[in-house]
């Protein structure tokens, strides 16, 4: 986008530059000063310049400025103050009361550390030591010196910047908040001391204009809320005073979202924003609540990308929504900007649900609006009495006992943003609703820790995924994973396995088999600690690798797979996941399959006689991943014969040896394949839908050795894999992790 100056003296040679191309120049970078900026549109009318400053700095006094038609600047530039990129700065602590900050200073830029402690007789909560961080805020919580008064609520505390009405802290009692100087207030103005004893609303935050709130933040804050709408309950409940927004199984969730493309909102914004919605209702496919969804880009004018209308009538599907964003193209943006028109929108949609459904009906729809925006509106008026009724509508005159059913969250984007304007539109109790946005980018990974947290229960599959993933994300790109080890033993062994139920592991039953429970350990690395010691080894029935030695056939890996139960439950975390696999109710649900039956899942994981699978191999990265394709019907064969002359293995006895229930992959065609190596054995090989991982296979067995050590290698035109088909073992499977009356929670397996 644009492009950036440093020195005013080029603004003749510029401008003679533009008008040497047939660019009109109306606007000049004489006595802009030595800052740098980009603009929107060279130097014409119109042209919008943003000052660029380095990360812990912020543009002062102006961070943006207009090239009006009479040719000048809007506003002004002036030598005095001059533009500059001045220090990022914190709001003064030095409003702690019954206690002391160190050290004591007018002003705290960033980097500054401060101390906090309490005078006698008073007990410290929050963070003793405080850092200014680059986004204008201070890191750890607000610290806070109360006394044992017996108060039913605990001292809330004053934030940074802040002051504060009221100090007595009784069932119904009130304190209100204010901010200093030039700050304004993000959060709860008012909070009210509760029974329960805990207060209303949020802590307050007071921001400057060059506050941000960073992708933690926001994850912690929007998925609090937008988390628990993805999982269906039978009530709705306040758990410790943090607001669990859950609908009723036969409710529905409806999401709108609005994303400014005015001319306001640089190129680059519009298409992350385009980008991050994608991201979003990706992930919120994860979840067992499909909602509908409205999906609006908007100017002066609307552009409906997708019609909630049409998800109401069963006329679109995910696919579609995902398509539609795909193909849509920023043209020629005009700078009005109509925000108000996005809300009659979203209100006339809710109208036309409430008239379809009937006001009963209408009770169990939840409704999630979400906008992106910088604020500036130019015309159409001010949105907040749209807003207005569209709380009226979905509240039904029972405003507290349905504020639970809308919520109304911006993201204010730009590099000019109009708070005090956008602020009131939010909706919503408890969290936060309100998100300054500077690195739009970050999105991405906000909402992979947004929706993939601890409390969600009873979802396999789970992952989260990055656009260049370091070491440190491997566990959470892939949290099923684990290794398995036999220890004090003449022949120890490393394998891989996957974490299937918190108690059990699944692997190859050759890497265990023959050792006993306390020779085998499992790397999973949860809270509790790395390694796993094993308390029993079950393996399939049939599984025996001198089966068949009697045909000439030396070693015979059918059934090849064993279930670990491990002697303590794994603790399930963002890190630490299970993995879907074949034919249980969690997996349909994953799937999103109306026909929740074991071949449907077969059908649709294993659909094509060229289906792409991934496993795991283990490298000096923790893992890295192994594309291959699985050779199925009419190409099997092709891929089975090369098993001819492996352990005796002969043209007469290869499909003896080879089973059916064997998956076969390797070789250069029509792709040129990944191939196991040692250690690899027992990985799980998966397929992802829709940021759900499920388990179709596992590594058993190749046909030659082409790397011994692990690591990502190619096949040869005759190497292949064998690993055996979950869909072929579930009995098995069943009869483990399906078993009722046990001191584990069973998997709900389907029954055909």
């Amino acid at each position: 986008m644009g492009f950036s100056i440093h020195c005013s003296w080029l603004a003749v040679l510029s401008c003679a530059l533009w008008m040497g191309i047939g660019v009109r120049c109306d606007c000049t970078v004489e006595n802009l000063q030595e800052a740098n900026f980009t603009l929107s549109k060279n130097l014409e009318t119109g042209s919008i310049l943003v000052y660029r400053c380095p990360e812990g700095y912020y543009p002062y006094p102006e961070r943006t400025r207009f090239c009006q038609r009479n040719g000048s600047w809007r506003p002004r530039p002036r030598k005095f103050p001059p533009q500059k990129c001045k220090l990022v700065e914190c709001p003064d602590p030095n409003v702690l009361e019954n206690g002391n900050v160190s050290p004591p200073q007018e002003r705290y830029f960033v980097d500054n550390e401060t101390t906090y402690e309490c005078y006698s007789g008073y007990k410290m909560r929050g963070s003793a030591k405080r850092v200014c961080l680059k986004n204008g805020k201070w890191s750890g919580s607000t610290p806070i010196c109360s006394l044992d008064s017996g108060d039913h609520c605990a001292d809330p505390g004053i934030p940074p910047g802040a002051s504060r009405d009221g100090n007595i802290f009784g069932v119904d009692d009130t304190v209100r908040y204010t901010c200093n100087s030039n700050l304004f207030l993000v959060g709860s103005k008012e909070r009210v001391c509760q029974e329960n004893g805990q207060w209303t609303g949020e802590e307050p935050q007071c921001y400057y204009k060059h506050t941000f709130d960073t992708p933690l933040e926001i994850s912690k804050a929007f998925g609090s809320s937008i988390k628990e709408t993805l999982t269906t309950s039978e009530s709705t409940d306040d758990i410790q005073g943090e607001r669990r927004i859950r609908i009723s199984k036969n409710g529905t969730l409806n999401i709108y979202i609005g994303v400014d493309i005015s001319e306001s909102i640089n190129e680059d914004y519009v298409n992350k924003s385009r980008d991050i919605v994608t991201k979003l209702i990706t992930k919120i496919s994860s979840f067992s609540v499909t909602p509908n969804y409205e999906i609006i880009f908007f100017s002066s004018e609307l552009y409906e990308i997708v019609n909630i209308i049409d998800f109401l009538q069963s006329k679109a599907k995910l696919q579609d929504v995902k398509s539609k964003l795909e193909e849509f193209v920023v043209g020629d943006r005009n700078t009005g900007t109509n925000l108000n028109i996005v809300f009659k929108k979203f209100l006339e949609k809710i109208s036309f649900i409430k008239e379809q459904t009937g006001e009963e009906g209408f009770k169990e729809h939840r409704h999630a609006i979400i906008v992106f925006t910088d604020g500036a509106y130019n015309m159409g008026g001010s949105p907040a009495p749209t807003v207005a009724q569209i709380k009226n509508m979905v509240y039904m005159n029972e405003a507290k006992a349905r504020e639970d059913y809308l919520d109304i969250y911006i993201f204010a984007v730009g590099d000019e943003i109009f708070d005090e304007d956008l602020m009131p539109l939010t909706a919503g109790t408890g969290e936060h609703h309100y998100f300054r946005v500077k690195e739009l980018e970050k999105l991405e990974e906000t909402f992979d820790e947004m929706i993939d947290e601890d409390e969600v229960k009873g979802l396999c599959g789970l992952y989260k995924e990055y656009k260049e993933p370091r070491k440190e994300h491997k566990r959470k790109m892939y949290p099923w994973m684990a290794f398995v080890y036999t220890q004090g033993v003449d022949d120890p062994k490393k394998c891989m396995g996957s974490l299937v139920t918190p108690e059990f592991v699944l692997t190859a039953a050759h890497c265990v088999h023959g050792y006993l429970p306390e020779n085998v350990i499992v790397e999973i690395d949860d809270e509790r600690g790395k390694f796993k010691k094993a308390k029993t080894l079950i393996f399939h029935s049939n599984y025996s690798v001198t089966a068949k030695k009697h045909k000439g056939i030396n070693e015979f890996y059918d059934y090849d797979v064993a279930l670990i139960q491990l002697d303590e439950y794994v603790q399930i975390s963002s890190d630490v996941r299970t993995i879907c696999i074949p034919c249980t109710l969690e997996t349909s649900a994953a799937l999103h399959l109306v026909d929740q039956t074991c071949e449907s899942q077969e059908k649709l994981l294993l659909k094509n006689h060229l289906e792409r699978l991934n496993f795991l191999t283990r490298t000096k990265n923790v893992v890295d991943i192994k594309d291959v394709h699985a050779k199925l019907g009419d190409n099997r064969y092709e891929c089975i014969r090369h098993a001819v002359g492996v352990e005796g293995i002969t043209q007469e006895t290869l499909t003896e040896a080879v089973t059916d229930n064997f998956i076969c992959t390797g070789g250069r065609e029509p792709f040129r394949d990944h191939i196991a190596c040692t250690g690899d054995s027992g990985g799980a090989v998966f397929k992802n839908f829709e940021y759900r991982t499920v388990q179709v296979a596992l590594v058993s067995w190749g046909s030659i050795n082409v790397c011994k050590d692990g690591g990502v290698k190619e096949s040869t035109k005759t190497s292949r894999d064998f690993h055996i088909n979950l869909f072929r073992v579930v009995p098995f499977l069943k009869s483990v992790l399906g078993k009722k009356d046990q001191d584990y929670e069973p998997l709900v397996f389907l029954e055909n």
